[in-house]
């Protein structure tokens, strides 16, 4: 990818040799905080990808250009860099982006840069629609944080509610929220769930894994994905693993990075469980350790929708999860596909190691699969793609009455 200097003295644009989007195409841009390798970061790379694929102009906007995921950047899709040092500070550089750029659909994603977003397209002035993602419960936020700029964002959305356009919810619950805790009208709010299923994940999901305690095993082995913070409760796995320890020999390993990483390495030695759990820390592709695992784990306080969860599913892993707002629930159908407990509750998952390898025939491998095909690429980009046209044909028609007029 060529690095080419914008007109935006902030940042810089990678244009990937394509240059500007060609007119007579509906253009949007999706803005994210970077490419760290979370579930957001990858989900706005598969829908850009997907959306050009669809003949969309489409553009991302990085607060920061950093991350793991950098070399998953699909090529030809431009790129800008804000560049700024606080979200606060990407407000006046969004505003200036949707001046000069003026995309028909400008997409935010998560929390802060929802509200940034927002307010840039308050001081834009222009005619782009502005749609927000939400990809984490809001309530959870309040009572999981003291910081008072994550209890602000709900009120913060119902100030902004003139300046957006519509929000998308990943998942039923947090539509929900929307409407009671951020006081967003009801016709503006839709669910759209991940994009998790591509042509190429069973390619990527028979890859080869290496581990020894994958490819010589001589127990069970569970394996759990995510980012090593608070709402993702590693803690509570790690005190549940050592309990189930005491009667069932087994093997843990954790696949992520994250600020918790010193803090739950000490707590496993303190457990005394050390030797028995891995610390894998990023993997590119976490597919082949979920299919050679016995059963998937995830242990969350709280998800907004859980990929994890879809690629475990289609990988034919049975999986365990804490029956946390509000994705997993959803996902494994209250049980269907999959075990569910009590979330920050050590004991019950303890007895759920147990169980899922006790009752894995509830749950072949063909039945996961074909649940996970409900959340592919392709319907995803399908749900966007249809709200992004009617947003667009109804400012056309909007702008066509009054001209006429």
């Amino acid at each position: 990818m060529q690095i080419i200097e914008s007109d935006f003295q902030f940042g810089a644009r990678i244009d990937g040799g394509f240059g500007r989007p060609a007119p007579g195409r509906l253009s949007a841009a999706i803005y994210i905080h970077d490419l760290s390798p979370g579930g957001v970061e990858r989900q706005s790379l598969v829908l850009a990808q997907e959306l050009r694929e669809r003949d969309v102009n489409v553009s991302l906007v990085v607060h920061q250009l950093r991350g793991e995921l950098i070399p998953l950047l699909p090529h030809g899709i431009p790129v800008v860099n804000l560049d700024s040092a606080r979200t606060l500070q990407d407000v006046l550089r969004l505003r200036r982006y949707l001046r000069d750029e003026q995309p028909q659909v400008f997409m935010a994603n998560v929390d802060h840069n929802n509200v940034a977003a927002s307010l840039a397209n308050a001081m834009a002035g222009t005619g782009t629609k502005l749609v927000i993602c939400q990809h984490n419960p809001l309530s959870s936020g309040f009572h999981a944080t003291v910081n008072w700029k994550h209890r602000v964002v709900p009120w913060c959305y119902g100030a902004l509610s003139p300046f957006i356009d519509h929000a998308v919810a990943v998942s039923d619950g947090i539509a929900d929220e929307l409407v009671r805790h951020a006081g967003l009208p009801a016709d503006k709010v839709s669910t759209i769930f991940n994009a998790v299923i591509g042509d190429d994940f069973e390619a990527r999901a028979a890859e080869p894994v290496r581990h020894p305690w994958l490819t010589h095993k001589d127990r069970p082995v569970f394996v759990s994905a995510g980012r090593l913070v608070e709402m993702k409760d590693q803690r509570t796995l790690l005190r549940a693993f050592a309990i189930h320890l005491q009667t069932s020999p087994a093997r843990l390993m954790l696949l992520g990075s994250g600020p918790m990483m010193d803090d739950l390495q000490i707590l496993a030695a303190e457990l005394g469980i050390a030797e028995d759990v891995d610390f894998v820390g990023f993997v590119p592709n976490p597919l082949p350790y979920m299919r050679a695992a016995d059963a998937f784990v995830l242990s969350s306080r709280s998800e907004g929708f859980g990929n994890v969860l879809v690629e475990a599913m289609g990988c034919g892993t049975p999986i365990l999860s804490t029956d946390c707002p509000y994705g997993p629930g959803d996902i494994l159908d209250r049980g269907r596909y999959g075990l569910l407990v009590p979330p920050q509750d050590p004991e019950a998952l303890a007895l759920g190691f147990g169980r899922v390898l006790a009752e894995a025939d509830r749950w072949p491998a063909a039945l996961l699969r074909r649940r996970a095909n409900a959340f592919t690429y392709a319907a995803c980009a399908e749900g966007y793609w249809s709200l992004f046209r009617r947003l667009v044909q109804s400012e056309q028609a909007i702008a066509s009455h009054y001209g006429n007029g």
